[in-house]
């Protein structure tokens, strides 16, 4: 009896866990569709990390560079989920800006 009992809580705790999963999956899938600035933010951060992995593979830069240029990436994202946030999830056009100046600033430090 003990045994369906863990059983029960188990398999409860397993649905209740799957749907938390869902609904975040699903609420991260409509804000990239919703609010294009942000993705179009997002996108450039994601290429610039993919190029600060690549120049460290081919040896342009050394760890410490490569550290330092993905600190600098995140915390361009961090600073756009923080305007983000203020918004209702939308960034303003200054916003945008702004944070494309940064991420100019941190292309220019990777290595082509």
């Amino acid at each position: 009896m003990n045994i369906k009992r863990n059983n029960i809580k188990r398999n409860a705790l397993l649905a209740v866990m799957g749907l938390v999963l869902a609904g975040g999956a699903a609420t991260a899938a409509s804000a990239d569709t919703l609010h294009p600035r942000r993705a179009e933010v997002n996108e450039r951060l994601a290429i610039q990390n993919h190029r600060i992995v690549e120049a460290r593979h081919e040896g342009d830069i050394n760890a410490r560079q490569a550290w330092r240029l993905h600190s600098a990436a995140y915390r361009a994202r961090r600073q756009e989920v923080r305007f983000a946030h203020f918004h209702h999830g939308h960034i303003t056009r200054h916003e945008q800006r702004r944070l494309n100046r940064e991420e100019n600033r941190i292309s220019r430090r990777i290595p082509s």
